[in-house]
């Protein structure tokens, strides 16, 4: 009997273990670093926070990527069109120079649809 709930429990660690191994696969996939290399670079990180500085010239548009909750700082005016997921939600906002914006975990697209090109870092917490 104890031998089959050892058993039971063994296999209930592991497949915890596979659910938390695609979870944390699925997260890294969407990474935004990894995802938007071409507007997206760390600039800080350690094992509290990331700063990502992210610059995207009008009219370009950011592949769907994630991030965690934290800080965005708004380092120049810009208009962006977002599409948040899974709800496929799309907004327009005009951002302004100094202004600092909390944003809970969000998955979404980002698309410059301004005429000047988008500045901001954002400091996310681990």
């Amino acid at each position: 009997m104890k031998l089959r709930v050892y058993s039971l429990i063994g296999a209930g660690i592991f497949a915890t273990a596979l659910i938390g191994l695609r979870i944390s696969s699925a997260q890294e996939e969407l990474d935004s670093i990894k995802v938007c290399p071409d507007t997206q670079k760390v600039v800080f990180e350690n094992a509290f926070v990331r700063a990502i500085d992210d610059q995207i010239p009008p009219g370009v548009a950011e592949k769907k990527h994630q991030h965690r909750h934290g800080l965005t700082v708004i380092l120049t005016n810009y208009d962006v069109e977002q599409k948040t997921y899974p709800e496929g939600k799309i907004t327009r906002t005009h951002r302004k120079f100094g202004d600092v914006n909390w944003s809970e975990p969000i998955v979404h697209e980002v698309r410059n649809v301004g005429t000047t090109p988008s500045h901001a870092v954002r400091i996310e917490l681990k």
